[in-house]
């Protein structure tokens, strides 16, 4: 495929993790580790030009007791079956950190998207971190700029009335003591496709296509927003 120069990309990414230490309650990505990043190469419209699904070899298959305690460990035998198939390759972590540096060369882009960007920006960073034994603590080069959906969804169509209304009636709201509309992927996806009974697959590449059609339903709203994670 050739590449428009003229055209803005951009990466989407998704990753699944396992915790570092299981004794710790709480959902901190800084005790996280990536055992399964996906990726699209995308534009403002939606339209994806090309895919990576990666089983990261170092968390996977190196970590199986931390692998136990994964949000999803239902699901290895899933990616197993898929790593068997080779719907899934299986890479260490360094060599998948060198792939997306070349995909983001070719395409020219230093934009890298994801929903709710903050748990797996820092999610990859502890990765590195613990994979380096503390010498090396950032995934991505400096320079690239992080974008969040799930802020441009709080800016955007997250204040619409109709989004609202088709959250409270539906029962996707958040557990606060005053319960507000639920802005996670799968709820979103829910009321931008109309398909009410869609489940998401938490699986990075799969979680990905479905975060690329929010992304661009948000741009597509044409309003003044703050994209940036770190604005």
């Amino acid at each position: 495929m050739k590449i428009d120069k003229r055209k803005k990309y951009y990466l989407m990414v998704d990753t699944e993790t396992c915790p570092i230490d299981n004794t710790i309650q709480d959902v901190n990505p800084d005790n996280m580790l990536v055992y399964d990043i996906g990726g699209a190469i995308c534009d403002k419209h939606g339209n994806i030009y090309e895919t990576f699904s990666f089983i990261v070899r170092d968390i996977f298959f190196d970590e199986r007791e931390k692998m136990k305690s994964a949000y999803y460990a239902d699901k290895i035998p899933q990616y197993e079956e898929d790593i068997r198939t080779g719907k899934r390759k299986v890479s260490t972590f360094t060599n998948i950190k060198f792939y997306i540096e070349k995909l983001m060369t070719k395409y020219n882009t230093n934009i890298v998207i994801a929903h709710n960007a903050r748990f797996d920006l820092f999610s990859l960073n502890a990765t590195q971190k613990y994979l380096s034994q503390g010498k090396y603590k950032y995934f991505f080069k400096y320079g690239v700029e992080i974008w969040d959906t799930l802020k441009m969804v709080r800016q955007t169509v997250g204040k619409q009335k109709s989004y609202k209304n088709f959250c409270f009636e539906n029962g996707f709201v958040t557990k606060h003591k005053k319960p507000q509309p639920q802005l996670k992927a799968e709820t979103l996806y829910k009321y931008h496709s109309g398909d009410y009974d869609f489940e998401e697959e938490h699986k990075g590449l799969d979680d990905v296509l479905i975060e690329v059609a929010i992304f661009a339903w948000c741009m597509s709203q044409h309003k003044k927003m703050t994209k940036a994670l770190f604005a």
